[in-house]
């Protein structure tokens, strides 16, 4: 699958991680299914990985429903979701503006991107150097 996530309560932190082509209709399944997981929380930090991508769908009018979407799934906690995306490759980093972009007037989120492995994890208040570093089971 082209996009996986883990939950690592422990950390208080979901890690998305994309591969490949980026679809919307992806993003929606795992959204859905991170959403009805048992180890859901509105209180976690998501860092999304785009180091592995190729290219992604630009359909921008459905970006922003998806991100409307997204929004909704996360909006029921107090606090807003951090999100930090991490595009270290010409096209993730496009990629991320765009997305980063999308985010722009929804109150659910807080949104960053680096190019940076350290700096990315170190923006979610982690002590990991790596990616690698962290306990990803998927």
């Amino acid at each position: 699958m082209p996009v996986t996530f883990t939950i690592m309560n422990d950390l208080g932190l979901v890690y998305v991680r994309y591969r490949g082509v980026v679809r919307l209709e992806e993003t929606l399944s795992a959204v859905a299914s991170y959403a009805a997981d048992p180890g859901f929380r509105f209180d976690q930090k998501h860092l999304v990985d785009l180091s592995e991508i190729d290219d992604y769908e630009r359909n921008f009018v459905e970006l922003m429903k998806a991100q409307a979407h997204k929004a909704a799934s996360f909006s029921a906690g107090l606090d807003k979701t951090m999100m930090v995306y991490y595009a270290p490759t010409k096209v993730g980093l496009m990629m991320a503006q765009i997305v980063l972009k999308s985010w722009d007037g929804l109150d659910a989120v807080v949104a960053r991107v680096t190019q940076d492995e350290e700096q990315a994890l170190h923006m979610l208040g982690l002590s990991h150097r790596r990616i690698v570093d962290l306990p990803i089971t998927a």
